[in-house]
């Protein structure tokens, strides 16, 4: 088995930041982090709160008037400076709330002007739709759909014009095993498969997360925890949650599992990363989410390489 060494860093933990299926994007050296439940189903609020990432780590809280109405399961992208949430669940309900669309989907954007908005959980079934929006325009456009089976807690992210989608939840089954890439050019999708057997490559799971980076000078993408198997009590309890993360080498078609020394965050599923340049570096900022336990973290870490 192929390995990659990196290193946790504990950043700080917060009561406030106690919460999980929030959103959690990066813009400069901040974080910024919305939404989320510390109930299940029951949004926690709808401030805004922002995290240093260098130097010594801070915490500021803000509401904003007007502000997106509470919510969980919402996804993050950011495009310039700007941070752009779609849709989630506004309560109890599998309703999505005002904007009209589903719950869980993923995003990821081309950091240009286009946002692209994937799979989920409406208020019925799931999804394998791929739609992409232009901030420019502020104009939708539906794309070809992905590979099925439908699912939910999928993970994607953007490439040199490539979205690599990974994992997630079809009702029944934790989905692996696959690499699905769409090539925005052609608007066509194509699988490379993997023995999900954590030796070959990284296990099935949902409600993970797929980063795109760079890792010791190659282009690489990368899935860390989440949930390997469903709680028999759904969105109201916790499943198997797991603790390893996998480097994908993108030009070599590899994995290789991350490893490290010292404190480690726990498993989890149900949290959010992303990706921040830490004096020059790629890293990965991992927030909260669910643990093994059905408690919600509220704990930031960075993963060095």
């Amino acid at each position: 088995m192929a390995t990659t060494t990196a290193q946790w860093k504990f950043i700080a933990s917060s009561k406030v930041l106690q919460r999980s299926s929030q959103a959690l994007s990066v813009i400069g050296d901040r974080a910024y982090v919305f939404g989320g439940e510390l109930k299940p189903r029951e949004p926690r609020d709808n401030d805004v709160h922002t995290i240093e990432l260098q130097g010594n780590a801070s915490l500021k809280s803000t509401s904003n008037d007007p502000s997106p109405t509470p919510r969980v399961g919402t996804p993050s992208a950011t495009v310039g400076s700007s941070l752009y949430l779609y849709s989630g669940r506004g309560g109890t309900a599998m309703t999505p709330i005002e904007e009209s669309g589903a719950v869980y989907h993923s995003t990821t954007s081309d950091g240009v002007s286009k946002i692209y908005v994937h799979a989920g959980c409406p208020e019925k079934g799931r999804l394998a739709d791929l739609c992409s929006f232009d901030t420019d325009e502020r104009r939708w456009t539906e794309l070809a759909s992905a590979p099925g089976p439908p699912r939910g807690g999928t993970s994607i992210a953007y490439l040199d014009g490539k979205i690599y989608r990974m994992g997630g939840f079809d009702g029944k089954h934790e989905l692996g095993g696959a690499i699905d890439v769409y090539d925005i050019a052609t608007n066509t999708w194509t699988t490379i498969s993997f023995q999900p057997d954590g030796v070959e490559g990284p296990g099935n799971r949902s409600v993970s997360t797929l980063l795109a980076l760079q890792v010791k000078g190659k282009k690489s993408l990368i899935t860390m925890f989440g949930e390997a198997d469903p709680s028999s009590l759904g969105h109201a309890g916790a499943g198997k949650m797991l603790p390893d993360a996998w480097v994908w080498d993108v030009e070599g078609r590899t994995w290789s599992k991350v490893v490290s020394s010292g404190d480690v965050p726990q498993p989890r599923g149900w949290f959010d990363a992303d990706v921040a340049c830490i004096d020059g570096i790629d890293a990965v900022v991992v927030q909260g989410g669910l643990a093994d336990s059905n408690e919600r973290l509220d704990d930031i870490w960075i993963l060095e390489f």
